[in-house]
């Protein structure tokens, strides 16, 4: 069997690998094999410039990967989409209070500015700070 097709074939068990237990792991190695096999079939090259190529191939594609892998969102930051949202004041003492967004309580301050909202009111989420939500009165 020729070097190209074991390298392939090589590629293609890890990338059937990476398909039946998903990580996005294996997949990237399974691509570095598959690219060295071609190298191999369009340079014929020996096994000790197979086995670098297969090296640089593999961290050039883990390095993409890592690269595009999405990071998790945490809940209380403004990318999440609490920025902008309506809130109901539940009770406030001065600045700092609880409101009520969609079916959530949240802790909420209100700017310096702003005197202290009645139960009720209608505010809107203008940032986040930690886990407490900034308000301000609507309109």
């Amino acid at each position: 069997m020729s070097a190209w097709i074991a390298w392939l074939l090589a590629g293609l068990a890890l990338l059937m690998l990476e398909v039946h237990t998903p990580g996005a792991f294996m997949m990237w190695l399974g691509l570095a094999a598959c690219g060295t096999g071609l190298v191999v079939l369009a340079s014929g090259i020996g096994f000790e410039a197979q086995v670098v190529t297969f090296g640089v191939l593999a961290a050039v594609s883990l390095g993409v990967g890592l690269r595009f892998r999405r990071h998790p969102v945490r809940l209380n930051t403004q990318q999440a989409g609490l920025a902008g949202r309506m809130a109901t004041a539940l009770a406030f003492q001065g600045r700092e209070g609880r409101v009520r967004v969609g079916d959530s309580d949240w802790a909420a301050r209100v700017p310096a500015d702003v005197p202290e909202p009645a139960v009720g009111a209608r505010l809107r989420v203008e940032g986040v700070d930690g886990t407490v939500l900034i308000v301000r009165p609507e309109g």
